[in-house]
């Protein structure tokens, strides 16, 4: 029996005075057998003659989103729960990439043929809500038992080119290991170059799940090694930093990823990142981090080397990355270092500089080139311990303006 939130009961007993059979279908099924926490809910609606006539049973429910209703799919947030309804449906090819189906929904269609279009066995399984009865038409269970990633149709699946990295996602993510057939044709499709024909925002959506769900991103690394596809993207072989960071994440999902790109980029290599994104921002980071980490000497925690990398970088996130980089390893000196930032009250801002622009113009000074370089002498200055008081600082500048005249 599958273990669903039971609110959701008065959903499904509405949707029988309709002679509508509710089936929960795909990811929550296999999470489910998994024993793996799972949020959103796909259910497949049987004997519904259209989404139309949906949203008046559900509307006590709340808003229906119908955002995906061209699809046969519609959506529902319903108590803390995403719900995604749709009709059974088969899928057609008619063009190049993983958005080129034709979809047609059928509500006389059997479940068997509506899970015929579903990548792999493991989200081709359903669940019966009212016959209480798991239904599992490709061997879905069996193959979760024995840890590994069938295709339901070998021949339909080259369809779909996203296949292949949401085959070596669930591969990372559940420790399963492809079948012969299966993988034998994910060499053939990459071969082809089938990866030119996607977005590169579908190729970094499919990796993130990767990095982020793995207890071991390294499983997929390895495999993404065994398909030639390092080099593709230009990741480093840094599998232990990986895994031990994998252990460390943050709540951030941003940051997270950050640290993921920035262990397995170069600075050789970090020009391969624009065939997953173009995100300016988390680009200028990455090369930021790697560029710090080449230079920063990890036994100096001194004022200065400290006061140093907090004009850089985020001291608190920086060292989860250089915990990460050096798989442990150092962690009783990034304590320190952690320790020594937080008594110099620099652990998430720089050290505030004492000496501004406005105070080098009440000195007669007009704005110029020289403002910079002053500036920087001044807060080197300060980095060094030279003043730590307003007071201390402006006596600095005077006797610094002396010299300069």
């Amino acid at each position: 029996m599958l273990d669903y939130p039971n609110k959701l009961d008065i959903i499904f007993n509405k949707l029988y005075l309709f002679g509508i059979k509710p089936i929960i279908v795909g990811g929550y099924v296999r999470d489910n057998i998994l024993q793996l926490d799972s949020k959103d809910i796909d259910i497949e609606l049987y004997g519904l003659n259209s989404l139309d006539s949906l949203e008046n049973i559900l509307k006590e429910f709340g808003d229906i989103n119908t955002v995906g209703k061209s699809f046969g799919v519609c959506k529902l947030d319903f108590h803390n729960l995403e719900i995604d309804f749709s009709l059974p449906r088969t899928d057609s090819k008619i063009s190049s990439g993983h958005k080129g189906f034709s979809v047609t929904t059928d509500k006389n269609l059997d479940f068997k043929s509506a899970a015929s279009r579903r990548d792999f066995t493991i989200n081709a399984m359903g669940y019966d809500v009212k016959e209480k009865k798991l239904l599992d038409p490709y061997g879905g269970q069996k193959d979760i038992e024995n840890k590994i990633l069938r295709a339901v149709d070998i021949d339909k699946f080259a369809e779909d080119p996203l296949r292949v990295l949401r085959g070596i996602q669930f591969s990372s993510r559940f420790n399963f290991s492809l079948d012969t057939q299966l993988l034998s044709l994910f060499k053939t499709l990459i071969n082809n170059r089938v990866l030119d024909e996607l977005p590169r925002e579908r190729i970094y959506e499919e990796l993130k799940k990767m990095f982020l769900k793995s207890s071991s991103p390294s499983l997929g690394l390895v495999l993404l090694k065994q398909l030639h596809l390092m080099d593709y993207f230009g990741f480093s072989e840094n599998y232990e930093q990986v895994d031990y960071f994998s252990k460390h994440k943050t709540l951030d999902e941003k940051l997270n990823i950050l640290i993921f790109l920035s262990l397995l980029y170069t600075q050789e290599t970090l020009e391969l990142i624009d065939k997953l994104s173009k995100e300016q921002k988390l680009l200028t980071s990455i090369a930021l981090y790697i560029e710090v980490q080449k230079d920063f000497d990890i036994k100096d925690s001194s004022a200065y080397a400290l006061y140093s990398l907090a004009k850089k970088v985020k001291i608190e996130f920086f060292l989860l990355y250089l915990d990460a980089y050096h798989s442990g390893k150092e962690t009783l000196q990034i304590n320190i270092l952690r320790d020594t930032a937080k008594k110099l009250y620099i652990f998430n801002s720089p050290l505030p500089a004492l000496i501004e622009g406005k105070d080098l113009i009440k000195c007669g000074l007009v704005p110029s080139k020289e403002f910079s370089v002053i500036l920087v002498q001044a807060y080197e200055a300060q980095k060094k311990g030279k003043f730590t008081t307003l007071k201390e600082a402006q006596k600095w500048l005077k006797t610094y303006l002396t010299s300069l005249s």
